[in-house]
């Protein structure tokens, strides 16, 4: 279980908090109807679709799709783990951790190492003021164009020569020791001594999406040192790969994220703000990987990517561009912007400005355009099998991509680029066309049909007390049909517990694969008015036992066919025969 924590204690705490007291506090809400609603904090939209149910005790936003309980909020929103939502959630209501799991909590090594990091930070920051050496370090700072406002602002500060500066003001045991050496700061020699990672550097602290420092990257300032830029290596709080620098100041400045623009360097995203554009991000030393995607696209629907325009840089966006596709969907929008020759953001913003390198960002190339692009410059246009060149290339990208909406669109304007009939095109590409149907589907906005199980699913979590109506849920699993065993221990989890609200029955299921679907279905529209839901619920009883009924009747006469019945079988068939009569009643339910 998550965080080791009794899942009766998440029961009750979910029973006493208050979900719209939790959001409402963060985002402000108003009323509309039954239920809650406001613009979401999750992604950027104009008309309200994030609405909040204090009958379930569930958040769902129609736009972006992202929704949960009181917990999966503050997870969300305040970049807390599910521990320490559950403890915050839990002082709120006056409840007491379980013992067992506060001791657990309290003893993480985890949480000493954040501690040791935020202390390496705050002596870093004092040497930038007081240091002997410092003079050399805020020069260059001002030099690059920074003023101390911005410098302090990402917690900026000066590792000074030495080896063993750090070690001193840090290691006051053999365990702060072996700290320093397991998150990287400092290094363990053969003979079993230790210096200090980084000497005579300006430090930026990495931070992840909870502000807590995880890492350090130093910037000589000598430019006879080497390398010039160095990173905390991985630790047990640091994997380079899912990280990206500035991405926790940047939310800290704005709630509403337009787009993020990926840089290289430190230098890029804190130069950048000092010019007022705030949602810069750079990867850490290391290319682009389908972990960094995932808080991009949490943050906002729209990532520009940033390149040197030179050989390298177009190829290093090429390589970017496989990682990005399979990530793509209808909503997600990706943009490759390239810099003249000779130069980074860093220096760009300085010598032009800030409207300057907007408008250049407005002229980032879509990634279709990049991607269409670049496949005709591998192939001879003018050529007879020009064309089925392009699609033997272009066939293994598509097929990256995931969603059906996002390849169409891409196909289409490659249609339009090569002058080709764009069914034709799908064909060649082994895309499915559009069928009539779905066309009408998508013209009239219909909402698709739920089978009798999702609809009994859907209908216990918007009022769980319909389970006491099912006398024996097990007779269910009788039924072969999809979702069948997932219904049978919902009906049996609310009859032991005829209080539990939708919240509190969907972190049941928070580890477990099934979680998501329930989360879905929980925020899916329920058409029927609140004096239809239980006739409604034993309707989609009453298909399910007509689909049983006529399971088990087929599958003994099939028997029938082959091998004699028993007297016991043939009496069944009667048995059912009879069941079918009366459920086919006008008006019959369960």
């Amino acid at each position: 279980m998550a965080g080791h924590i009794p899942q009766h204690f998440i029961d009750e705490l979910i029973n006493r908090v208050d979900i719209v007291d939790i959001i409402d506090a963060r985002v402000p809400l108003r009323k509309a109807g039954r239920d809650f609603q406001a613009r979401c904090p999750f992604h950027e939209e104009k008309t309200p679709s994030f609405t909040v149910s204090q009958n379930k005790q569930f958040y769902h936003c129609f736009g972006c799709g992202a929704n949960g309980t009181a917990i999966g909020f503050l997870m969300e929103y305040e970049h807390m783990d599910f521990v320490e939502a559950v403890r915050e959630l839990a002082h709120k209501t006056g409840m007491a951790l379980p013992e067992q799991e506060h001791k657990h909590f309290e003893k993480s090594p985890g949480k000493d190492l954040y501690e040791l990091m935020q202390q390496a930070n705050e002596l870093f920051r004092r040497q930038l003021n007081k240091h002997p050496n410092s003079p050399a370090a805020i020069n260059y700072l001002k030099e690059r164009g920074l003023t101390g406002e911005i410098a302090s602002e990402f917690n900026i500060g000066y590792a000074p020569p030495g080896w063993d500066n750090l070690l001193k003001a840090l290691n006051t045991s053999q365990q702060a020791e072996d700290s320093l050496v397991a998150t990287g700061m400092a290094v363990r020699k053969d003979d079993g001594r230790c210096y200090d990672r980084f000497r005579n550097r300006i430090m930026f602290p990495i931070r992840d999406k909870r502000g807590r420092i995880i890492a350090f990257g130093g910037r000589v300032i000598d430019s006879d040192d080497t390398p010039k830029y160095l990173n905390s290596p991985e630790s047990p709080l640091f994997h380079k790969g899912r990280e990206l620098y500035g991405l926790y100041e940047a939310r800290q400045t704005q709630r509403d994220i337009k787009h993020l623009l990926v840089v290289e360097g430190y230098m890029d995203v804190v130069a950048l703000a000092q010019h007022g554009i705030r949602y810069a991000v750079a990867t850490l030393g290391t290319a682009l990987t389908s972990d960094h995607l995932a808080p991009l696209f949490r943050t906002t629907t729209e990532v520009i990517f940033c390149f040197d325009g030179d050989r390298a840089g177009r190829d290093a966006a090429w390589k970017a561009l496989d990682i990005v596709l399979p990530a793509l969907t209808k909503e997600r929008i990706s943009r490759f912007m390239f810099l003249p020759d000779g130069e980074d953001p860093d220096t760009l913003v300085r010598k032009t400005g800030k409207a300057h390198f907007e408008e250049k960002l407005e002229r980032a190339v879509p990634l279709s355009n990049f991607l269409i692009d670049h496949l005709l410059q591998m192939v001879d246009i003018t050529a007879i099998d020009a064309r089925e060149r392009l699609v033997e290339l272009m066939q293994p990208k598509i097929k990256k991509i995931p969603n059906v909406l996002a390849r169409r669109r891409i196909i289409t304007d490659l249609a339009q680029r090569i002058s080709m009939d764009n069914i034709d095109l799908m064909k060649s590409l082994g895309e499915k066309p559009v069928t009539k149907r779905e066309q009408q589907s998508s013209a009239h906005n219909e909402p698709r049909k739920l089978s009798p199980v999702r609809t009994a699913i859907t209908l216990l979590l918007n009022r769980p007390q319909l389970a006491q109506i099912v006398e024996q849920p097990q007779q269910l699993l009788a039924l072969e049909e999809p979702g069948i065993r997932l219904l049978v221990e919902l009906l049996e989890l609310i009859q032991s517990a005829p209080h539990i609200s939708c919240g509190a029955i969907l972190e049941h299921w928070r580890t477990r694969a099934e979680g998501r679907h329930l989360s879905k279905l929980a925020g899916a529209a329920v058409t029927a008015p609140e004096e239809g839901l239980e006739t409604e619920f034993k309707g989609a009883l009453t298909l399910l036992d007509k689909q049983r009924i006529e399971q088990e009747y087929t599958h003994l006469l099939r028997k029938s066919e082959t091998t004699p019945l028993t007297t016991d079988e043939k009496q069944r068939i009667t048995q059912l025969q009879t069941e079918k009569r009366t459920l086919a009643q006008p008006g019959k339910n369960r």
